[in-house]
């Protein structure tokens, strides 16, 4: 008789600024068995810093959960400040409500990079972050302790693009443009880092009808509220990517970051040194050495550098499964 293994819960901070594809990703975390979200560190991004802990305290109310949120860094560390992408996300970051019901909760008063630190120094081993917006507060977060990188168990990265051609420039994805100074701390950091980038999160596009078949299933106003943010955030993708005109939906970026965590094996990846350009045209690429038996004469390279796992393909199918499989459980009537 075998028995079965049991599941194996990670106990996960959040850093995000929500933002829908945010909010997908909360809500799948929130939903799946094998995601304890200990805490919430907000950041600039889709939206300002203010907005993102707004919206962090108000989807964890309407889901009926308590997770600490912490307010994060508002501005790059080194580049000017940028306009947040209302086109996209809406001014809101949630695609314009029309009206928000009341919700409590108010921020834990710490920062985010201290909130990180204290955690991670409270549970030595046993916390992963998940990074999906600008990375400011993990490169604060080092500045404070040093030793962080020893001290969490996993860093899990929303960003970049290898192959994949970038979504702000040819070369560039948005979170890594918008603070590539951090994100190049970051990766040059010396923790297990996984990069999941624009090389599979355009391979996995989640339909409106799926999320209006949740909303449906649930009848809940967590499910409301985001069936009518990704229904926005659907209408900027299939303007800017033709083939979705015909089935409407989205890029599953940030999901796709909690997938990796709970379903690794479904993604083919590479190992090797990634690198941000920080100046110039190619600012915010994410470069990975391929080449890693060479040492190269070029400063910022070399055999003994730290290394990411890089995602570069992914079983769609078998996503798009899991997430809708995990989104119909009772999940909200816990």
């Amino acid at each position: 008789m075998h028995l079965k293994k049991p599941l194996e819960i990670r106990k996960v901070i959040f850093d995000t600024d929500p933002g829908v594809d945010d909010a997908i990703a909360l809500y799948f975390a929130i939903a799946h068995p094998q995601v304890d979200l200990v805490g919430i560190t907000t950041t600039f991004g889709n939206v300002s810093a203010d907005q993102a802990t707004v919206n962090a305290l108000y989807l964890t109310a309407l889901a009926n959960r308590h997770i600490p949120v912490t307010k994060g860094i508002g501005k790059p560390l080194v580049r000017p400040s940028l306009t947040p992408p209302d086109f996209i996300h809406g001014a809101d970051g949630l695609g314009n409500l029309p009206s928000r019901k009341v919700a409590g909760g108010t921020p834990d008063p710490r920062s985010s990079a201290q909130f990180i630190v204290d955690m991670a120094r409270a549970h030595p081993g046993e916390i992963t972050l998940v990074a999906v917006g600008p990375v400011g507060n993990m490169a604060l977060a080092l500045a404070l302790e040093p030793m962080l990188p020893t001290l969490l168990r996993e860093v899990i990265l929303m960003g970049g693009s290898i192959v994949e051609p970038g979504n702000v420039s040819p070369v560039a994805e948005a979170n890594i443009w918008n603070d590539p100074h951090a994100a190049d701390l970051v990766f040059q950091a010396g923790w297990p880092l996984t990069m999941v980038g624009l090389d599979v999160t355009h391979r996995v596009v989640t339909e409106l009808s799926l999320f209006e078949k949740i909303a449906r299933h649930h009848r809940h106003p967590a499910t409301d509220v985001l069936q009518h943010a990704v229904k926005f955030y659907s209408t900027f993708y299939c303007g800017l990517h033709k083939h979705l005109d015909a089935t409407p939906g989205c890029y599953a970026h940030d999901l796709l970051a909690f997938i990796y965590l709970v379903a690794p094996e479904l993604f083919r990846m590479e190992t090797g040194c990634v690198r941000v350009a920080t100046e110039g045209l190619a600012q915010g690429q994410t470069i990975l050495d391929r080449r890693p038996f060479i040492d190269y004469p070029q400063r910022g390279w070399g055999l003994n550098q730290p290394q990411t796992q890089v995602c570069m393909e992914v079983n769609a199918p078998a996503c798009l499964q899991l997430f809708e499989k995990t989104m119909l459980t009772d999940w909200l009537a816990r």
